[in-house]
């Protein structure tokens, strides 16, 4: 069984590092295969001194273990080519975010909680100043994470402290060189997050092959593919509304990955019908897949 490419790009990128170029048809996408690469020439590097916005008080610090959720939203024209934090151009289409604390720069990488993406930034600038909100991103970075439309999305941030270090270094030390993060996907979990989620998934391959035993070629209806187990869960626990909804484990290039579909449909159309409730449901990607 084939996984749907253009699914599996855009879930790996982001269980992963960066958003697909080779095997998106979106603009929307970087190759996996690509660095992230940051340039040190003219950057400098500063933790900051106490500063206070609105009444609160910001204590800037080195936490090169950081690892927090929160929510993040995006910031795009309104401060497009104007002087961030540590004195850069802010370019909104550059993949770079602002934070409230972290060193500037830093390397971070942030996965939206919410469809699995992931995506390596440079924080450049101060901000959100926003009760609740833990990362303010590029219009850019928005994007590739999948939120732009949206406008915010429940995120995890999380330092990469070997990167993030070097990148110190090099700049304390003025060197004009580039610290490359090289795109490659998280592992899939190790853990499970509930019984639940552990029942489905080892019940999947059998109920997948169940379902397709009678009768080779059905269509089923795609949802997503992830290597996140518990981002794939959840989706298909909402989605079980709609219809029969399970993960399908499968492995891709060594890499494990839980497909959340809907089916089997006896017919096109009928997958048809399913697609296009699970679109109205907010899953804009979902597609039809034949095995």
């Amino acid at each position: 069984m084939n996984l749907n490419n253009k699914t599996l790009c855009r879930s790996i990128l982001f269980g992963a590092l960066i958003l697909l170029n080779a095997c998106a048809t979106s603009d929307e996408s970087l190759n996996l295969s690509q660095d992230m690469v940051f340039n040190t020439k003219g950057s400098s590097y500063k933790v900051g001194k106490p500063y206070k916005v609105m009444g609160q008080w910001y204590t800037p610090k080195e936490d090169f273990d950081y690892n927090e959720v929160g929510i993040a939203s995006w910031y795009g024209k309104d401060f497009h080519a104007k002087y961030t934090a540590n004195g850069e151009v802010y370019d909104m289409n550059s993949l770079t975010a602002a934070h409230k604390t972290l060193p500037l720069p830093s390397i971070v990488r942030v996965t939206n909680l919410e469809n699995g993406r992931s995506l390596v930034l440079r924080i450049n600038d101060r901000g959100p100043f926003v009760n609740g909100r833990i990362i303010d991103i590029s219009k850019r970075g928005a994007q590739l994470l999948g939120f732009q439309n949206q406008g915010t999305a429940k995120v995890r941030v999380e330092v990469l402290k070997e990167e993030s270090m070097r990148l110190k270094q090099a700049l304390l030390n003025k060197e004009d060189t580039q610290i490359a993060v090289r795109n490659t996907p998280s592992p899939a979990p190790t853990a499970y997050t509930s019984a639940g989620d552990k029942i489905q998934a080892v019940g999947a391959e059998a109920k997948y092959a169940q379902a397709v035993a009678s009768e080779k070629k059905k269509y089923f209806v795609q949802a997503g593919a992830f290597s996140n187990q518990e981002i794939a869960g959840k989706l298909s626990r909402r989605l079980n509304s709609i219809g029969n909804t399970f993960m399908s484990p499968t492995t891709v290039d060594g890499w494990r990955f839980y497909r959340v579909r809907l089916g089997p449909y006896n017919t096109e159309n009928d997958a048809k019908l399913a697609l296009a409730k699970v679109q109205d449901y907010g899953v804009a990607e979902a597609t039809i897949v034949k095995d």
